[in-house]
Order: structure tokens, then C-alpha cells, then sequence
């Protein structure tokens, strides 16, 4: 019998500087709201730089959750392909001291980096001091939330709401 996949699902962010915060709000939305099979990994990885990469060397597939810069309007959600983050020519920055790309670099030269890695992405409109998302990005977890569940389902894997989440 074959071994499932890893999946890993790693949100990035500074809970404390308002939207930069989207990738760890996001993965306290999507573990109120659907229950975590076995064979997935969700880390709020906060702004850990490169100690997130045993958790990415863990994984077979890796989906990203960050805020960008960007010139685009704030809000805006932009999905990178596997193809994309390999290439290295995505044009955004990341506020974060190490970046995803550099670890994920680090990690290809211990050939431990991840099969596919997938990133979700969205502007900030909203990066001063303050605990909580902009009413411009809150309502944006559920739109990421539709984009990882096409994601994961073009790789035949499916999360399930919570019971109680599914009756309410």
C-alpha cells in the first residue's frame, strides 16, 4: 500500500502589524473550520525565516499563505504555481528577514525541498501596529480558503468542514 502524501500548509505572518499577519490568521481559520487528516502539516510560522525548514523538508506538497508586496490593489489574492516558485522570477518581496524562496533553496541543496510547493498570496492594505486584520483583508480567509481547496483537490486531496461548522 502505498504512503499518502505529506501535505504541509504553512501560514506566514507578524500577528502584531495588522494585514502582515493574513498567513497566521489563515491557519487559525482553517483549523476552527475543517478537520486536519493525518497526513497534513499546518504551521503557523509566524516570521521564522529559516527555522521553518524542517517543517518544509517534512512535506511532499507545500502550500504557502503570506502577504506580498506587490503593485496591486490591497486585498488582492495571487496564487503562484509550483512552475512559478520554481522559476525564482516571481516580482513580489516578501516582508519577512529570510524569505520562503531562500529556504526553499536551502532546501534543494540538501535535496530535502518539497516536490511541489504552491503559494497563496494577498496585499496588505494595512501594516501598522495592530492585533487583527483590515475589514478589507478579514473577509478574505474564506476567498483563500476556495483557493487552497481547488488546489488541494487538483491533487485529489479534500478537507472536511467541522462537524460543528457543517451543521451550523
Amino acid at each position: 500500500m502505498n504512503n499518502p502524501k505529506r501535505i504541509g500548509i504553512l501560514g506566514l505572518g507578524n500577528l502584531l502589524l495588522c494585514d502582515e499577519g493574513f498567513g497566521v490568521h489563515f491557519i487559525n481559520y482553517l483549523t476552527e473550520h475543517y478537520e486536519i487528516p493525518d497526513n497534513f502539516s499546518v504551521l503557523d510560522g509566524g516570521t521564522a525565516g529559516i527555522m521553518m525548514a524542517p517543517f518544509m523538508e517534512d512535506v511532499d506538497l507545500l502550500f504557502v499563505i503570506d502577504t506580498v508586496e506587490l503593485e496591486a490593489e490591497p486585498g488582492s489574492i495571487h496564487h503562484f504555481t509550483d512552475d512559478e516558485v520554481k522559476s525564482g522570477n516571481m516580482q513580489f518581496k516578501s516582508p519577512h528577514q529570510v524569505g520562503l524562496i531562500e529556504v526553499l533553496e536551502l532546501s534543494k541543496l540538501r535535496e530535502r525541498a518539497p516536490e511541489k510547493t504552491e503559494m497563496i498570496t494577498i496585499v496588505p492594505e494595512d501594516l501598522s501596529i495592530r492585533i487583527g486584520l483590515s475589514p478589507t483583508l478579514k473577509p478574505k480567509l474564506a476567498e483563500v480558503m476556495e483557493i487552497l481547496t481547488k488546489s488541494l483537490a487538483n491533487h485529489n486531496l479534500f478537507l472536511n468542514l467541522k462537524e460543528s461548522i457543517a451543521s451550523a
